[in-house]
């Protein structure tokens, strides 16, 4: 029986656990190292092999995977080690910035090693089920080499060579994210205004982020809106929603809750229709959204 790559897993919180776990549960051997020792304790009790430091981590395994806060925590923890990170595939899963990536990628490729960065999309609690899935950027070759070791964690998604991708994907795929939490929260808050209980709108709220991509038409109809960079308004236009946000900050205003959020989308349209955007769809809002505003 052909046994299973070894792997170091550096760094311990919730989706570090998650992590060892699922190699685990794939038979391979998996050695960890946290700076609170402590985290280590259930699953070395699992069956994880703990490390008495980072250098001795390196040295267990070729491969890998870093699950810290950002990339300077991989700093703080390698530069020390330095010298053992040679042959070493390291498969960063922080999260960071896309040219935080090219920084590392190129600190780890001047110590002997490659650097593949990765972008988890799922919560630790989903790690290694169908549901979850990661974006990969970074040397190919080191990338199939460990894809069916990185596959337990999650569907890999090559993203591409350039080391910032990975992380501009699983950035922006964030920016969905947290916009529609931030924007359940606004909603409930101006209902709970009138004294609605929030637990009777939140339902009401989630109901709404699941039709949302039956509102925004099919992927192929804003795929090609946004890439021919045509918008036909025919159902609805920018000067019709924009009065829409117009309402909502004055219901905002009215409820004395924080307006942050929809001034911030107000200015979009605001934005969209004195650029000459008034009467295209709202698709069209990309083009304002795509450059900087400009401060005043």
């Amino acid at each position: 029986m052909t046994s299973k790559a070894a792997v170091t897993v550096i760094g311990l919180g919730p989706m570090g656990q998650a992590t060892v776990r699922t190699l685990l549960a794939g038979g391979h051997p998996v050695t960890v190292w946290n700076r609170t020792a402590s985290r280590a304790d259930g699953v070395v009790a699992e069956g994880a092999r703990r490390a008495a430091s980072p250098a001795e981590a390196l040295a267990a395994s070729e491969l890998v995977v870093l699950s810290l806060t950002d990339f300077a925590a991989m700093y703080d923890i390698l530069e020390p080690a330095a010298g053992a990170l040679a042959g070493k595939t390291v498969v960063n899963l922080s999260s960071d910035t896309p040219q935080t990536s090219r920084q590392a990628a190129e600190w780890v490729a001047a110590r002997g090693a490659n650097l593949l960065v990765g972008g988890i999309m799922c919560p630790a609690p989903m790690v290694g089920t169908e549901a979850a899935y990661v974006y990969y950027s970074g040397p190919r070759a080191e990338f199939e080499a460990h894809e069916s070791t990185l596959r337990l964690i999650g569907a890999p998604r090559f993203v591409g060579t350039d080391p910032g991708l990975a992380q501009l994907y699983y950035q922006a795929q964030l920016t969905v994210f947290l916009g529609g939490i931030s924007a359940v929260l606004q909603a409930t808050a101006l209902v709970a205004s009138a004294g609605v209980p929030a637990e009777d709108f939140v339902p009401e709220a989630i109901t709404t982020l699941d039709d949302t991509s039956a509102m925004l038409g099919s992927h192929d109809d804003l795929r090609a809106a946004l890439s021919q960079r045509q918008y036909p308004g025919e159902l609805s236009t920018v000067t019709m929603m924009g009065a829409t946000a117009d309402h909502i900050v004055a219901a905002s205003t009215e409820a004395g809750i924080d307006t942050a959020l929809p001034r911030a989308v107000q200015s979009h349209y605001q934005r969209a229709i004195s650029a000459g955007h008034g009467q295209d769809g709202w698709a069209s809002l990309y083009e304002v959204i795509r450059h900087m505003a400009a401060r005043t």
